[in-house]
């Protein structure tokens, strides 16, 4: 990527910003950067190095006496060299904490609550998936019975994940003998994986114990299979607020696919850093993504490697607020990796 001079660079920013918050057709017009911002140089040097931004592919200019407008290439340079590390105001960085704060204790609420403050922060759309451990891990077995001889298993995982499932055993078993079962299954499958309580199932000798040895390793299997643990979306309505949206098809069709739950993962498995805490930002859909070019997305994972993660993004037109975009997710982010820790060391 080409490196632009200081003055450059400061013109750069202010047209991206300029243009994200009022997106004209005659775009930015040398006269209004000076008079809005104050410039210390004249109309003339900032035409003469906006042309030389154009020439570079950095803005383009709509027809001919128009001011410029940011090309794909201008905002990719904007987020790799112009975004501050923490755009988001620190007002809004204590008012999410202090909501996280608040919701520290309940795992259900992380995910609703984290695509809610993004798509709020960002007047942009949000995903979140839940905790997915990469091989599901056995963490703690409940057992209750229900009517009939029916027992309801409820299993939790290492990650936070809780799988629920109704099994039938020949004979009724009381509530205290499941209590006595779960916590010697508990003890027996801690930090196991499928396979390995897969073996203890058949090694147990018949009945309810090797009958639920199944169950649970069957249920992790599936937990395995099951990719990118639930997603909640907010925020849609605001994207498809914007003019680009609502004037283009390819953009429509672009965020229909991000619905898509096989396409979603698809994508996060490829765009997402397997490393915690860093940002990715993929404008126009760049990469293998051509469906998605007239979509950017910011996107971060979060979590403990290894053990359970999830991923926290926002997506919306190239014409996006990129700073305040990549401080909001960062910051959740961190918030919910925190969560973890805490809450599962």
């Amino acid at each position: 990527m080409e490196t632009l001079s200081a003055r450059q660079e400061r013109l750069l920013g202010l047209i991206v910003r300029e243009y994200v918050e009022v997106p004209r057709k005659s775009g930015v017009s040398s006269k209004r950067l000076v008079e809005k911002y104050g410039l210390d140089w004249s109309s003339a040097t900032v035409r003469n190095e906006m042309a030389a931004l154009t020439r570079a592919g950095m803005l383009c200019q709509p027809y001919t006496s128009a001011g410029r407008i940011p090309t794909e290439a201008g905002y990719r340079y904007f987020v790799r060299r112009l975004v501050e590390d923490d755009s988001l105001p620190p007002a809004e960085r204590r008012l999410i904490s202090h909501q996280f704060h608040q919701a520290r204790t309940s795992v259900d609420e992380w995910g609703r609550l984290a695509v809610a403050v993004l798509a709020h922060h960002t007047r942009a759309a949000a995903l979140v998936t839940a905790l997915h451990s990469p091989k599901a891990r056995c963490k703690h077995l409940e057992l209750i019975s229900t009517r009939g001889r029916q027992i309801l298993m409820v299993l939790v995982l290492q990650g936070g994940e809780v799988l629920q499932q109704l099994c039938s055993p020949q004979e009724p078993v009381s509530q205290p003998e499941l209590s006595e079962i779960a916590a010697r299954l508990t003890s027996r499958c801690n930090g196991h994986a499928a396979d390995a309580v897969e073996r203890q199932s058949e090694s147990a000798r018949a009945g309810i114990e090797r009958i639920l040895l199944a169950q649970i390793a069957a249920s992790m299997r599936r937990a395995d299979s099951f990719a990118a643990g639930e997603v909640y979306l907010d925020g849609v309505q605001n994207v498809l607020a914007q003019k680009e949206f609502t004037d283009s098809a390819p953009a429509r069709k672009a965020l229909q696919l991000l619905e898509k739950r096989t396409f979603l993962e698809d994508f996060l498995a490829s765009a997402l850093s397997p490393h915690i805490g860093g940002v990715q930002v993929v404008i126009a859909g760049e990469g293998d993504w051509s469906e998605l070019r007239e979509c950017s997305m910011v996107l971060a994972r979060y979590g403990t490697p290894n053990v359970a993660t999830g991923a926290v993004g926002v997506f919306g037109p190239t014409r996006m607020a990129y700073d305040r975009a990549i401080g909001a997710v960062r910051h959740v982010a961190n918030l919910m990796t925190s969560l973890v820790h805490e809450s599962y060391g």
